[in-house]
């Protein structure tokens, strides 16, 4: 029994061994490589376990890149990977491109693949341009007439260009930016629904690709939409405006004939106590003029006698035709 297991033992750390010994020494790995036309040596791979790089995913690569007639080396693989790159994503990109004639140099498409951008769609973008849709663009012409227009923008992607490029974002906030001039400095909106095409011209001449990640193809309006009336809700507000402001000059004069009217009624009462407090100091003065001998019985009834005839005649007159009229 000692000596069975012994043996057991014997045969787990010689199998644990023959693992440890393929995992650091992938013969497999050698001998595919070999037989696909990469030269890579044993050590080579051992190496690359020590450097925490999988030697399949650099074989991989390496073979796909002779393959399609690509001079790939093998450290600068292994650069990209410890540099946090996407070495599969890199290596189809290559060949992508060298099979559609597009020249897209190592460095480069490890530096888009660095700077976050997928470089195989960007390879696949210059190939097979693709259709952006941006939102609905609304603009005012010179006659006040808002327009809704949507637009589609082909874009194909500019492989110089994607290492600091502009994004979709930026393109599309151009156009925007063009089609709302271009319809802003159309004298009448008739002119934009009867030549549409005139904006798609007008937009894709100012360069709105400059700077970014794409090359713009064409702009194509899709549809456009009459709004409101711009103009006359302004000119409405304008009026309502205008309206408020004379009412409330109206009102501030109106204000101030109330305040001058009571004004005017604080003097008329003012001046009527003033005459009656001169009526009232006329009994005292003619009494004083009669114990004084200045007015006599005579003269008192002249005076009274007048002032009847002067009552009589303001009644006649107020009586009379000019009185009733008035």
């Amino acid at each position: 029994m000692e000596g069975m297991g012994l043996y057991i033992v014997i045969i787990v750390v010689i199998l644990i061994f023959l693992w440890i010994m393929f995992y650091f020494i992938p013969v497999a790995l050698w001998f595919r490589a070999l037989v696909s036309g990469v030269r890579i040596s044993l050590l080579q791979l051992i190496f690359m376990r020590w450097r925490k790089v999988p030697p399949s995913l650099i074989v991989s690569a390496l073979i796909e890149g002779t393959k399609a007639g690509l001079i790939l080396h093998r450290d600068d693989l292994e650069a990209h990977y410890l540099a946090g790159g996407h070495i599969t994503q890199v290596v189809h990109a290559l060949v992508s491109a060298e099979k559609a004639n597009i020249e897209l140099p190592f460095n480069m498409a490890t530096a888009i693949d660095l700077a976050g951008r997928d470089v195989l769609e960007a390879v696949q973008m210059s190939v097979v341009p693709k259709v952006i849709d941006t939102p609905n663009v609304t603009a005012v012409a010179k006659d006040g007439i808002q327009l809704i227009s949507k637009a589609r923008v082909t874009v194909r992607a500019n492989i110089k260009q994607l290492v600091g490029g502009a994004g979709e974002d930026t393109v599309l906030a151009r156009v925007g930016e063009g089609i709302v001039s271009s319809i802003g400095s159309s004298s009448s909106h008739k002119e934009v629904l009867e030549n549409p095409d005139s904006i798609s011209k007008t937009v894709l001449g100012k360069g709105l690709d400059s700077g970014t990640a794409f090359e713009i193809l064409s702009i194509d309006i899709a549809d456009i939409d009459i709004g409101k009336n711009i103009g006359a809700v302004l000119q409405m507000d304008q009026a309502n405006a205008d309206k408020n402001i004379a009412q409330a000059k109206a009102e501030e004069r109106r204000a101030m004939a109330v305040a001058l009217e009571q004004e005017m009624k604080a003097k008329a009462q003012e001046a009527r106590a003033k005459v009656i407090e001169a009526e009232a100091q006329v009994p005292l003065a003619m009494a004083d003029s009669f114990r004084s001998g200045n007015l006599g019985i005579m003269d008192y009834y002249r005076m009274k006698n007048i002032d009847a005839d002067t009552s009589m005649r303001d009644s006649i007159s107020k009586s009379g035709p000019e009185g009733k009229k008035k």
